[in-house]
């Protein structure tokens, strides 16, 4: 298995807070690289109020110079709000910078707030989105100029550059949990970044359909096509259990209208009723003992590749899964022989 890492920087209001902020969620990956984390997925949000990262790709663009070896992925950055001709520049040019580290996810958003905050109409999403993919895909695919008609974005004997150093181009990841949604991806040649609500068998059947289309349409399956993120909280007492239990109510208050498939309705109306909240397999919550035994069961299931979203991430966090989760996976071949 591979292990990455899935979320952001987090802002501390005001100049000095924020640098302090985004200094230190660098330092955090720096570590995680010399620890054998293979990759590192951002978030791009507005308008929150919280602090969440909004300029992924200049993260990313500064992590590309503080790193060498861990990949750098974006999660997603959402088309319907940007130029594509733009994106496709940026993400360009972070390719050439990271010597090719980059994975680029997309997707056509999900917080009306956003849609709104940028005038744009939430029920435009899907079809800006596939707009904005088809320029990329041909700006980062033309044997020099083309033009573009659109109907929202139209361009005139241009030339994007630079050139990606992946070829013919990074590898595109889409957010997916629908059974259609996940089939269009495994059609279209994207990679899969599967959620952190989904209980251990949804997401071993979402696996399970990504691969079978990938194969009914001869696509070549790798397991590290799919990215599977799962809260991350390793505890080593009781005390320190209801901790985390509570933290991770706290996680699905705000991110719970996200899930999908069955069962998700449960976690639809914990913000509104605290005591809807029952904690399932989903999240990697427990003991180093038992966080093993819960991967073993992910990797029975065909997954390879888990990216992890850890309320209050820390560089401790880190070492203890170095040291006491990470030698049950020795074939790694991305750990690092000394930690």
């Amino acid at each position: 298995m591979k292990f990455g890492l899935f979320g952001g920087a987090r802002a501390r209001g005001g100049p000095a807070g924020d640098s302090d902020g985004y200094h230190s969620f660098i330092n955090y990956i720096i570590e995680a690289e010399r620890f054998g984390f293979s990759s590192v997925f951002l978030v791009e949000h507005h308008f929150t109020g919280f602090g969440q990262v909004s300029a992924s790709l200049n993260l990313l663009s500064y992590l590309a110079a503080r790193t060498e070896r861990i990949r750098l992925g974006t999660a997603v950055v959402v088309l319907p709000w940007h130029n594509p001709v733009l994106v496709a520049e940026e993400a360009a040019t972070l390719d050439l910078l990271s010597n090719g580290r980059l994975d680029f996810g997309v997707g056509k958003g999900y917080r009306p707030y956003e849609f709104s905050g940028f005038c744009i109409p939430q029920e435009e999403a899907t079809a800006r989105f596939d707009e904005a993919i088809d320029v990329i895909r041909r700006a980062w695919t033309s044997k020099g100029r083309f033009s573009y008609e659109g109907r929202w974005w139209h361009y005139d004997n241009i030339v994007v550059e630079p050139a990606p150093i992946q070829q013919p181009h990074p590898p595109f990841w889409l957010g997916a949990g629908s059974k259609e949604s996940i089939e269009r991806a495994a059609r279209e040649g994207y990679n899969l970044l599967l959620d952190q609500i989904a209980p251990v068998d949804v997401i071993i059947d979402r696996v399970r359909i990504f691969r079978e289309e990938c194969e009914r349409v001869g696509r070549r399956y790798d397991p590290m096509m799919v990215g599977v993120t799962r809260g991350l909280q390793i505890v080593h007492n009781e005390e320190e259990r209801k901790r985390a239990i509570a933290t991770r109510r706290e996680v699905l208050k705000n991110i719970g209208d996200l899930a999908r498939g069955p069962g998700a309705e449960r976690y639809h109306h914990i913000k509104d009723d605290a005591d809807a909240f029952e904690l399932d397999d989903a999240p990697l919550l427990g003991t180093p003992e038992e966080i093993i035994a819960r991967l073993k069961r992910l990797e029975a299931g065909g997954i390879q590749n888990v990216l992890f979203a850890a309320p209050g991430a820390s560089v401790a966090g880190l070492r203890t899964f170095a040291e006491e989760i990470m030698p049950a996976f020795a074939g790694d071949p991305m750990r690092l022989a000394q930690v």
